[in-house]
């Protein structure tokens, strides 16, 4: 690092001009300046007569010496002015020996671009007025007075590494609300003081004291914004006081990094800082930190975290000539009443880009052990360290520098203060042994007993807080700027744009043909019809073979005789020969004959086959015409997909999922779907593929952003999941699962303050959102209606938006028949939760984990993660439940809740476990509901049918009436092959008045365990529902089978047809139409339908052998007899 030189440098401030001036004597005054710093007069300038404008050239330069090794300081620097006094001399009047001078104003200059690294600078500052001056009231121009004013160094202050290096801490105290009752403002007066130290010139410390607080009465609440002080006292214009351009600007109380920044809190400081006393400050305190400062304030904030801000109360007073003595002993006597502390919780400075915190943070009584237990400090900066800065309070100095005079007097009468600066500050080298000396378990001398702090306790129980400001120059991380992740992340993954097709080449030459194929039909069927129109309308169907035979003769004649048969011919030579040279390539002549007609032959079938393709699309066949084409659209291919992955083929679920994406490749959500499929049979690596693919895309989709973070740590690319996870934050700052998911990553590389920084964060967003949404359900009119409305469509499949449950009352009705019993226990319980709820109020909560008041979780977490083997059996999640609903009087959620609905939504369930385990040790989450819902889906896919039974009896006691409760019990108990318990409860969701998040496949399995008890009615009914809300192959065919067994066959052959038409490579959808073609008679149909079933291979031995059998009955539909 590069040393400052040993010798002292002269800092020059030149007043050059002062405008709008005048005095007490009339427009014309006399007037000298006199500068001031550091409570040493610089010098006066030259008596100067102010023009009748108002203006006068002073050219006035006064200097000081820097020398940071003995005399004034970058901290000097950094929190003490320059003062400028301008003062008018009056004319002599008689017999009068000296001049008379009265006080105009006084301005002050700001030294802080020194620190900046700027040798140099020019300026201009206000001259504010004393008390009764003239300058209260402008000159006729209406502006305010001012002097101009030039500040010079011969070079930089700060070297390269200081600049570099270095950094300007700012601490602004603000106030003190809520302040014990026994602070009154009347009798003595008092000195409130408040001090805290920060290390300064490497691991010395150095003590920031903020005096002469204002006690005031309650009834109103300060204003905003308002200016910041300066430190120092006896400052003799009141405008003087406030720092230039630097305002107290308030804010949210939940944008706050204090304690009491919860909505709970908000009733509490609002009567706080309105109608209770508090003391006001207002004073802003800078501190330079040199490098090695800043390497240990950074330390030392890892280390210790919370930082001591002491308060205390010491008498005012006042000293009368020659009992200097007697008046401090008196002094010595009533000091540090009301000690107390508050605790400041620094990490924040740690995080990325952060440079500023600003909050409310109690006040406790100061207790050593208390003390030390927290920050790992064992003297009080009041009682140990600053004892002798609490004296003269006369001075009524703010800063914790006193006048020199005083210092030296306090030097001579107090022994004890010999080991301290001569400016009141210790010597920073005697802090760290007293610390090494102490003892933690011993009280200091002088410090109360433990239990013997009363004083202090009085701001316990008051609820005094202090609400501060530190705010530094530069963080003390740096964060990655948004351009430098953005560049990474292309680096990583370049973008893909789709490719520009080629309007020239073979394609454009095919489709020139086909246009000139078109344009030639149309105009032979005008020709056509100018010749044939009114005899084809006469006939009708009823033309003959001969009749067109004769037509087709005529018409030839028609256009050979009239030249349009040439036209023709030339009008389409210019395609072909575009086509023979772009498509085949040739160029050159022939070698030979043979190869000339081989070549002719090839062409000829060629053109002929495109000739149709072009006729089929401009006039389809009337036969063709009349089958009915359904097109599956991307959403029904994913349905159909959906339902492959819980039928566990997930061939034919991935052959769904291919081809959406040849459909539409640019469809990122196509990609992520594959992708989620992918991750559910542990295929990571094309998953990762996948996901990659869709932020090639758009570089800028959060969910792909996350998705690559997501599989960037599975397969241990910590750096890659880190940009990931950080751009997808810098691109929605809102997004509650990117920075729980950033916290995740933060955990995993035992960043124990990035991840606290990451929590912190997601939980104050997730907070602004349940807030914002209570506002909006708040004023929205006919709120109930409306989710009820909703709750009856069935949700969407797509897991890339967001969906919010609803709090809303569920309503049973009883099912008929055996389920009666159930329904009494239902109503019985219904009763009780009404009950409950009136003891609760029924508002949408919001529950998050402020890392900052709470241990850090437990890094262990349980691997649960199947293996290959067991992954390619298991079920999609989503299958069983969705879990972003919850139903029930309330609603609560927590970051890690919010984040596990999107892992289960995208089917990471590897990564579930992880977030798993910071729900259940978060003090907002625990065990709930749709915590064992998600566990018990985990366990299920592992086909651990126990331990998921578990986790849904304790779902069900903690909330009977959630659907998606009833709905997994369900699919737990169809899995495990009991139908008779699945059937019951899959009755019992869907009388639910509100839906389970997925009941599609709810409807499918209740309809084939009714199928399977022979009760088609139901089974047709449940079945027609399916098909109303989510129209598949696998919903048709249970129709089609309940109306065959029925004996409905027309409207089992409609429904199987639509199956059929929906999925053709279903072997028990041509089974049951052969067996309907069979009972109808057709034997052709039946024929047809038995050879695609034996194609398919039909699984199904009994259904075989029915058909079979009604084969043998009616003698045909096996051709192979």
């Amino acid at each position: 690092m590069e040393q400052v030189p040993s010798t002292g440098r002269l800092v020059q401030i030149t007043v050059t001009e002062g405008y709008d001036l005048k005095g007490f004597k009339g427009d014309t005054p006399v007037t000298f300046i006199r500068a001031e710093f550091n409570q040493v007069v610089l010098g006066d300038s030259a008596k100067i007569t102010v023009s009748p404008e108002g203006s006068a050239k002073y050219n006035f330069t006064s200097s000081f010496e820097f020398n940071p090794e003995g005399g004034i300081t970058l901290d000097d620097l950094a929190h003490k002015p320059v003062f400028l006094t301008v003062t008018e001399v009056l004319p002599k009047e008689k017999k009068q020996k000296e001049e008379k001078t009265l006080i105009l104003g006084q301005a002050v200059v700001d030294l802080l671009p020194l620190l900046e690294g700027q040798s140099s600078f020019q300026t201009t500052v206000p001259l504010h007025p004393v008390q009764g001056s003239p300058l209260e009231t402008p000159r006729s121009s209406a502006k305010q007075c001012s002097l101009e004013v030039k500040v010079l160094v011969a070079e930089p202050l700060l070297t390269t590494a200081q600049i570099s290096g270095g950094n300007l801490l700012k601490v602004t105290l603000e106030a003190a609300y809520s302040v014990p009752e026994s602070f009154i403002p009347t009798g003595p007066g008092q000195n409130y003081m408040v001090g805290l130290q920060v290390p300064s010139l490497g691991e010395k410390d150095y003590p920031i004291l903020f005096k002469n607080g204002t006690l005031k009465l309650g009834g109103e609440r300060e204003p905003v914004p308002r200016p910041k002080k300066w430190p120092i006292a006896n400052i003799l214009a009141p405008g003087a006081n406030n720092i230039p351009d630097a305002f107290i600007v308030g804010g949210p109380y939940e944008e706050e990094e204090g304690e009491l920044n919860h909505p709970e809190d908000s009733e509490f400081r609002n009567q706080a800082e309105c109608i209770k006393k508090r003391i006001i400050w207002d004073l802003e305190s800078r501190c330079y930190l040199d490098p090695s400062a800043v390497v240990s304030f950074q330390k030392r904030i890892a280390d210790c975290r919370l930082w001591p801000v002491e308060i205390t109360r010491v008498p005012l007073v006042t000293v009368p000539k020659g009992k200097a003595g007697k008046t401090e002993k008196t002094d010595e006597e009533g000091q540090l009443s009301f000690h107390g502390v508050a605790y400041v919780n620094m990490v924040p400075l740690l995080y990325p880009g952060v440079k500023r915190i600003r909050g409310a943070f109690h006040v406790y009584p100061y207790l050593d052990s208390v003390v030390h237990e927290k920050t790992k400090c064992l003297l009080s900066l009041f009682r140990d360290i600053g004892h002798h800065l609490i004296h003269n309070n006369k001075i009524g100095g703010i800063n914790s520098l006193l006048s020199k005079q005083a210092v030296s007097k306090n030097l001579k009468e107090d022994k004890p203060v010999k080991e301290k600066d001569i400016d009141g500050r210790p010597r920073p080298g005697d802090v760290a042994p007293s610390i090494k000396s102490q003892s933690s378990d011993t009280p200091l001398e002088g410090e109360p007993p433990l239990s013997h702090n009363p004083e202090g306790q009085q701001y316990v129980e008051a609820g005094t807080y202090i609400v501060l400001e530190i705010q530094l120059d530069k963080a003390l991380v740096p964060k990655r700027m948004p351009e430098e992740l953005a560049r990474r992340v292309k680096e990583m993954i370049p973008p893909r744009p789709p490719l520009t097709r080629r309007t020239g080449g073979a394609q454009k030459a095919m489709s020139d043909y086909h246009t000139q194929i078109k344009n030639i039909s149309r105009a032979i069927l005008d020709e056509y019809y100018r010749m044939f129109g009114k005899q084809v309308a006469k006939l009708e169907s009823d033309m003959d073979s001969e009749t067109l035979e004769e037509q087709k003769c005529q018409l030839s004649y028609e256009l050979n005789c009239s030249g349009k048969y040439f036209a023709f011919k030339e009008q389409l030579k210019h395609a072909v020969v575009k086509i023979v040279r772009e498509k085949y390539l040739k160029t050159t002549s022939f070698e030979s004959q043979e190869e000339l007609q081989t070549f002719i032959s090839e062409l000829y079938v060629f053109l002929v086959d495109q000739m149709h393709v072009a006729l089929n699309q401009t006039m389809p066949d009337d036969v063709q015409g009349t089958i009915a084409t359904i097109f599956t659209s991307s959403e029904q291919l994913r349905l159909f997909a959906f339902e492959a992955e819980v039928n566990e083929n997930f061939e034919m679920a991935a052959a769904y999922y291919k081809e959406r994406l040849v459909r539409e490749p640019q469809n990122l959500d196509h990609w992520l779907d594959y992708g989620a499929f992918c991750l559910l049979t542990e295929d990571n690596i094309k998953a990762q593929e996948c996901f990659r693919k869709a932020l090639s895309l758009n570089q800028s989709h959060i969910h792909s952003l996350l998705l690559c973070g997501v599989l960037a740590v599975l397969l241990e690319n910590y750096e890659q999941a880190e940009i990931f996870f950080e751009d997808a934050t810098c691109l929605e700052p809102t997004n509650v699962v990117a920075w729980t998911l950033l916290g995740l990553y933060y955990e995993i590389q035992n960043n124990d303050i990035r991840m606290e920084m990451a929590f912190h964060e997601a939980s104050k967003q997730l907070q602004a959102q349940m807030l914002q949404a209570q506002v909006t359900k708040q004023k929205s009119a006919g709120v109930v209606e409306d989710i009820e409305e909703r709750g009856k469509r069935e949700s969407s499949l797509g897991p890339w938006g967001i969906t919010n449950g609803s709090a809303t009352a569920i309503k049973v009705e009883a099912p008929a028949g055996p389920g009666a019993a159930l329904s009494i226990l239902d109503k019985f319980l219904e009763e009780s939760s009404k009950l409950q709820s009136d003891s609760q109020e029924p508002i949408l909560t919001t529950q998050t984990w402020d890392p900052s008041i709470n241990q850090k979780p437990s890094n262990t977490f349980i691997k649960e993660i199947p293996t290959k083997k067991e992954a390619s059996k298991c079920q999609d999640s989503s299958a069983f439940l969705h879990p972003g609903l919850h139903y029930g009087v309330s609603q609560t959620t927590t970051i890690f809740m919010e984040t596990i609905r999107f892992l289960m939504k995208v089917k990471a369930v590897q990564y579930v476990h992880r977030v798993l385990a910071h729900e259940l040790l978060c003090p907002q989450g625990g065990p709930s509901c749709e915590y064992y819902l998600v566990l018990a889906q985990t366990h299920i896919l592992k086909k651990d049918f126990a331990k998921a039974e578990e986790y849904l009896q304790q779902a069900a006691q903690m909330d009977y009436l959630n659907p998606n409760v009833w709905g997994l019990k369900g699919h737990l108990y169809f899995l495990n092959g009991n139908h008779s318990e699945a059937k019951a409860c899959y009755e019992r969701t869907i009388s639910f008045v509100v839906d389970a998040s997925e009941m599609h496949f709810i409807f499918l399995r209740l309809g084939l365990i009714y199928l399977e008890e022979k009760e088609y009615e139901k089974a047709k009914k449940t079945y027609m529902q399916a098909c109303k809300r989510s129209p598949s192959c696998l919903t048709w065919l249970g129709l089609g089978i309940a109306c065959y067994r029925l004996e409905e066959l027309t409207e089992a052959e409609d429904a199987l047809s639509e199956a059929n038409a929906l999925n053709n490579y279903n072997a028990e959808v041509w089974a049951y139409l052969a067996l309907v073609c069979l009972k109808v008679g057709r034997q052709l149909e039946a024929e047809q339908a038995y050879k695609y079933m034996i194609k398919l291979k039909l699984k199904d031995e009994a259904l075989l052998a029915e058909i079979h059998t009604l084969q043998e009955t009616v003698g045909f539909g096996n051709p192979s007899f």
